[in-house]
């Protein structure tokens, strides 16, 4: 039996099926590699899309940690106690062999904070947001060193506890590199930038915008961020990033 379709049935099954080419030659022009999010996958407001040039940034993803004046440490571990070292660290730190107890207002301890040496004129803890609702406490996202205003918290060692009444922070994601890296990517001390994974499967991709730039002739260009960070968008330490936006200055 022979069928005849009128010119409204051809017309709209014409407009289906070149719709389907239409969809089909769009997804041919993502990446194969590209994750399932990457269309929409893309740098805040203000964050222009970046130029793909100058070096991928490694990534090493900071667990909490604590730095301690010497004062502190005595405290914490005798008088005249010197932090040992386990690893060196860029820009003359190093973690050291030493832990601490660290203990919220609410009596919510976490054990095992390792400390970063050498001493420090202020001591200061960091944490992860995770962290905070354990202990208890409402750490603010805060670039280290800016403590002033901080949350609370004890340390316990084996040989005393310490009380700061403020110095508890979770680090404001941040990237350290040398001057030449920073000439190579276009940024400069202080700047906010966009960056995300550089490749590999990763069904959680997602870029970090407002990440700081510090540069100093001691540091090496890594990606510095905090184990909540890492484990939303899948990164661990040694994977690498890449620059895909700076954040407008307006006057």
């Amino acid at each position: 039996m022979k069928t005849t379709l009128s010119n409204h049935e051809i017309e709209k099954i014409t407009k289906m099926v070149a719709e389907i080419i239409a969809k089909n030659e769009a997804h041919a022009n993502v990446p194969a590699n590209a994750p399932a999010n990457a269309l929409a996958n893309a740098p805040a407001a203000g964050f222009p899309v970046a130029a793909a040039s100058g070096p991928l940034i490694p990534v090493g993803v900071s667990a909490r940690h604590a730095h301690l004046t010497q004062e502190h440490i005595e405290i914490l571990f005798g008088e005249g106690y010197q932090l040992t070292k386990k690893n060196a660290l860029m820009g003359g730190q190093f973690a050291t062999n030493e832990m601490v107890t660290i203990v919220g207002l609410k009596l919510r301890a976490i054990e095992n904070v390792r400390i970063l040496g050498p001493a420090r004129s202020a001591s200061q803890v960091e944490i992860s947001a995770t962290d905070a609702v354990k202990l208890g406490i409402h750490a603010p996202v805060r670039e280290s060193g800016n403590i002033k205003g901080s949350e609370a918290l004890s340390i316990v060692g084996p040989k005393g506890a310490v009380y700061l009444k403020e110095g508890c922070i979770i680090a404001k994601i941040h990237i350290h590199m040398p001057p030449k890296d920073a000439m190579a990517l276009g940024v400069s001390d202080g700047d906010l930038v966009a960056v995300k994974k550089h490749s590999g499967d990763n069904e959680r991709a997602l870029i970090f915008n407002d990440v700081q730039i510090r540069v100093a002739e001691s540091f090496t260009l890594e990606l510095h961020l905090d184990t909540d960070e890492a484990n939303a968008a899948q990164i661990f330490t040694g994977d690498k990033v890449k620059l895909v936006g700076k954040k407008e200055v307006r006057c």
